[in-house]
């Protein structure tokens, strides 16, 4: 009995002892697969957790103008924070920083108090972002009496010329999560173009960032700090842009919702892109307020849209250069007979009026373009019919996007039978073709596409891509269907529009330049006013104006093209400012 008892006792034992040995051997095994095999792997893994990698941001590209001149830079910017470890009694030294900063004490305070948790141990809190550099010079000479307080230096996009170039170079902003989705090298708190050149050309601008390691110890303080890699500056981006000239017409609108495009009519450079009203991009830079941006959305006249590519309106009689283009293309009409004007036309039960109440008496092409006689185009819409009008002015860059490389850019609208039976469920009626034959109607464009146009008719027909990088070679786009003789008949027509005492543009003749004109006056509404009433209107119910025009002298030969939002009458509404301009340009370029 006492045997087997000591026999079980030592199986006992002995099971024990393979279980240690089994144990430890387990144990060693882990050890050296830990150690040994994996060491250098959790070397590395315990190194990384005391090692923080930051982006390094590079600064972005300058955007200049023709002539050098500065329009969109980084500048450093300087906010005060402070590092809660750092600081012995914060209460004291938020009274004392509100001193010097102009912000109340509650208001510091509050600010600390609802982000402290949000940032990591020794790591600064932002309390007042883009102070003043006196401000900053105050600090500075009583940092002793501050402690904890830190001044941060970082690059922020500031535009000198505020909204005068806004709808040229737009503005950059914080990525949002729509963007961090459609770009995943992008991280939260990056910098991109939204609007204008800044979004176009965001890639060339805003260069590579760069890497920085930071080791902090066991309580987060950084030990030290090493550059892995250099961040890259962005490209500068020059422009054909004439800073002067865009501030001189940027002037010319003052008061009035507009645009203005100035155009070097044989390269198919931008000299000046003016919409108005405008606004200033440096408030998204910084982070607009929802009080600003709700001011800036609601406004009933869209300070946010660029006019010269997104506002569309009927051309008015503008158009009818390119009426007078297709018949003539395609030996609809010869430009020598005349037609009779007595004020109106009719067409079955309907009268169909003329601007001029007691009519043009008998006119020929040149004389109805210079004269803008509507009843003479009434008869050639009718002749040539809506859809051969509608393949024409296509050809001529209407309905189409030009590619100005500006983002957001709108096409028009050249309406077909085929249009209007989708969109209405409605059949085209012939008196929606003598409408659209001067310009009124559904048909809309822009003045991006009325200047590229005007300028196909000084260059022989070339459609060139409206350019606003300086140094890129013209692009033809297309060339507008018009044979040489016949392009010469349109531009003498506008020619004589200026220089004929019965032409609607005679008012911005100049003395020894060339200057063909073209106006326009888009009805709003059915009712005809007199100049002198346009005051007593409501400001909606007024008409649009237009005039596109080119000058020659010399070797040199501009488009400018005008459009002013209810702003009555072409002739009397933008006529003055193109005249402005060109006496402007001449004077500098002679």
């Amino acid at each position: 009995m006492v045997f087997r008892k000591t026999r079980v006792i030592q199986i006992n034992l002995n099971v024990l002892y393979i279980f240690i040995l089994v144990f430890f051997f387990v144990t060693l095994l882990r050890l050296w697969y830990l150690q040994i095999l994996k060491g250098e792997d959790y070397v590395k893994l315990a190194r990384n957790n005391r090692l923080r990698y930051y982006s390094i941001y590079p600064l972005r590209g300058k955007i200049k103008d023709r002539f050098g001149n500065i329009l969109a830079e980084d500048k450093p910017a300087y906010d005060l924070a402070i590092i809660k470890e750092d600081c012995p009694n914060i209460k004291e030294v938020l009274k004392r920083l509100s001193g010097y900063v102009g912000v109340s004490y509650e208001d510091l305070y509050k600010k600390f108090i609802s982000q402290r948790h949000k940032v990591k141990p020794f790591r600064p809190l932002i309390l007042v972002p883009n102070v003043s550099f006196k401000t900053l010079s105050k600090i500075e000479m009583n940092l002793e009496k501050l402690k904890g307080v830190h001044v941060i230096i970082h690059p922020v996009r500031h535009y000198s010329y505020g909204p005068i170039l806004a709808h040229v170079i737009g503005y950059v902003a914080q990525a949002d999560l729509k963007d961090l989705k459609k770009n995943k090298n992008l991280e939260l708190g990056d910098y991109i173009g939204k609007t204008g050149l800044e979004k176009q050309f965001n890639d060339l601008l805003s260069g590579k960032k760069g890497l920085k390691q930071v080791e902090v110890n066991v309580f987060e303080r950084i030990i030290k700090e090493k550059v892995i890699k250099e961040p890259e500056p962005g490209k500068d981006l020059s422009l054909t842009i004439d800073l002067n000239l865009q501030k001189y017409a940027w002037d010319l609108l003052k008061g009035k919702c507009g645009a203005i495009v100035v155009m070097d009519a044989y390269t198919g450079d931008i000299l000046a892109l003016i919409s108005r009203p405008s606004y200033d991009p440096n408030l998204f830079v910084k982070g607009i307020s929802y009080k600003m941006w709700k001011k800036l959305t609601t406004d009933p006249f869209h300070p946010l849209q660029n006019r010269v590519i997104q506002s569309t309106f009927p051309p008015g009689s503008v158009f009818k250069l390119v009426v007078a283009g297709c018949a003539l293309y395609y030996n609809k009409f010869s430009p020598y007979k005349k037609i009779f004007c007595p004020g109106f036309y009719v067409l079955g039960n309907r009268r169909f009026r003329c601007w001029k109440k007691w009519g043009h008496g008998w006119v020929n092409m040149k004389e109805a373009i210079s004269q803008s006689c509507d009843v003479y185009f009434y008869k050639l819409g009718e002749l040539l019919g809506i859809d051969l009008i509608s393949e024409y002015a296509k050809k001529c860059g209407f309905g189409q996007l030009t590619g100005i490389d500006l983002p957001y850019e709108k096409k028009g609208l050249v309406p077909t039978k085929e249009w209007k039976l989708k969109r209405f469920k409605e059949r085209w009626q012939k008196g929606e073709t003598l409408v659209t034959a001067i310009g009124q109607g559904y048909l809309q464009v822009t003045p991006i596409q009325v200047a590229r146009f005007t300028a196909a008719i000084v260059n022989h027909g070339k459609l060139l891509k409206p350019n606003l990088i300086l140094g890129q070679k013209p692009l033809v786009q297309g060339i507008i269907p018009v044979r040489k003789n016949e392009l010469k008949i349109i531009k003498n027509s506008m020619i004589m529009t200026v220089n004929s005492s019965h032409g609607t543009a005679h008012l911005i003749k100049l003395k020894g330049i060339t200057i063909g004109a073209k106006t326009g006056t888009v009805q709003v509404t059915n009712k005809l006013y007199r100049e002198k009433e346009l005051k007593k209107i409501p400001y909606k119910l007024r008409d649009h104006a237009w005039m596109t025009s080119f000058a020659q002298k010399k070797n040199k030969a501009y488009v400018v093209t005008v459009f002013v939002e209810h702003g009555g009458m072409g002739s009397s509404a933008a006529g003055p400012i193109v005249k402005s301009i060109y006496r402007y340009i001449f004077k500098r370029f002679r």
